[in-house]
């Protein structure tokens, strides 16, 4: 299922939209970053409601290729830009991460 795909499916908005639209390996759902480091896998989605710049930076680091901001959080501009410039795709959804999780899970096991 690629990231296009399975925003289609759950519903969310694509808002940093510049981005190869790959297949997703699978996901990982946290909002604290130093976990993300340690546990989240390449070519994955990250599913947070952490929505700030560094959040695009920890997503860099592990390969992540789009972040899912739940909750319908606000997304600053440094956020949306810095996601551009790393080709990340950015969603967003106004259900929280547990809905968010179980919805994409099941996608990617079909």
């Amino acid at each position: 299922m690629t990231i296009r795909e399975a925003a289609a499916s759950l519903g969310a908005e694509i808002v940093q939209a510049e981005f190869d639209d790959t297949g997703l390996e699978g996901a990982y759902t946290s909002d604290l970053l130093s976990d993300v480091m340690a546990n989240a896998k390449d070519g994955g989605a990250l599913i947070t409601i952490q929505a700030h710049k560094n959040t695009v930076a920890v997503a860099t680091l592990v390969n992540i290729t789009a972040i899912i901001i739940c909750n319908n959080r606000p997304l600053p501009e440094d956020m949306l830009a810095a996601a551009k410039d790393e080709g990340i795709a950015v969603l967003l959804t106004k259900e929280n991460q547990y809905t968010v999780s179980g919805k994409l899970y099941g996608l990617l096991k079909k």
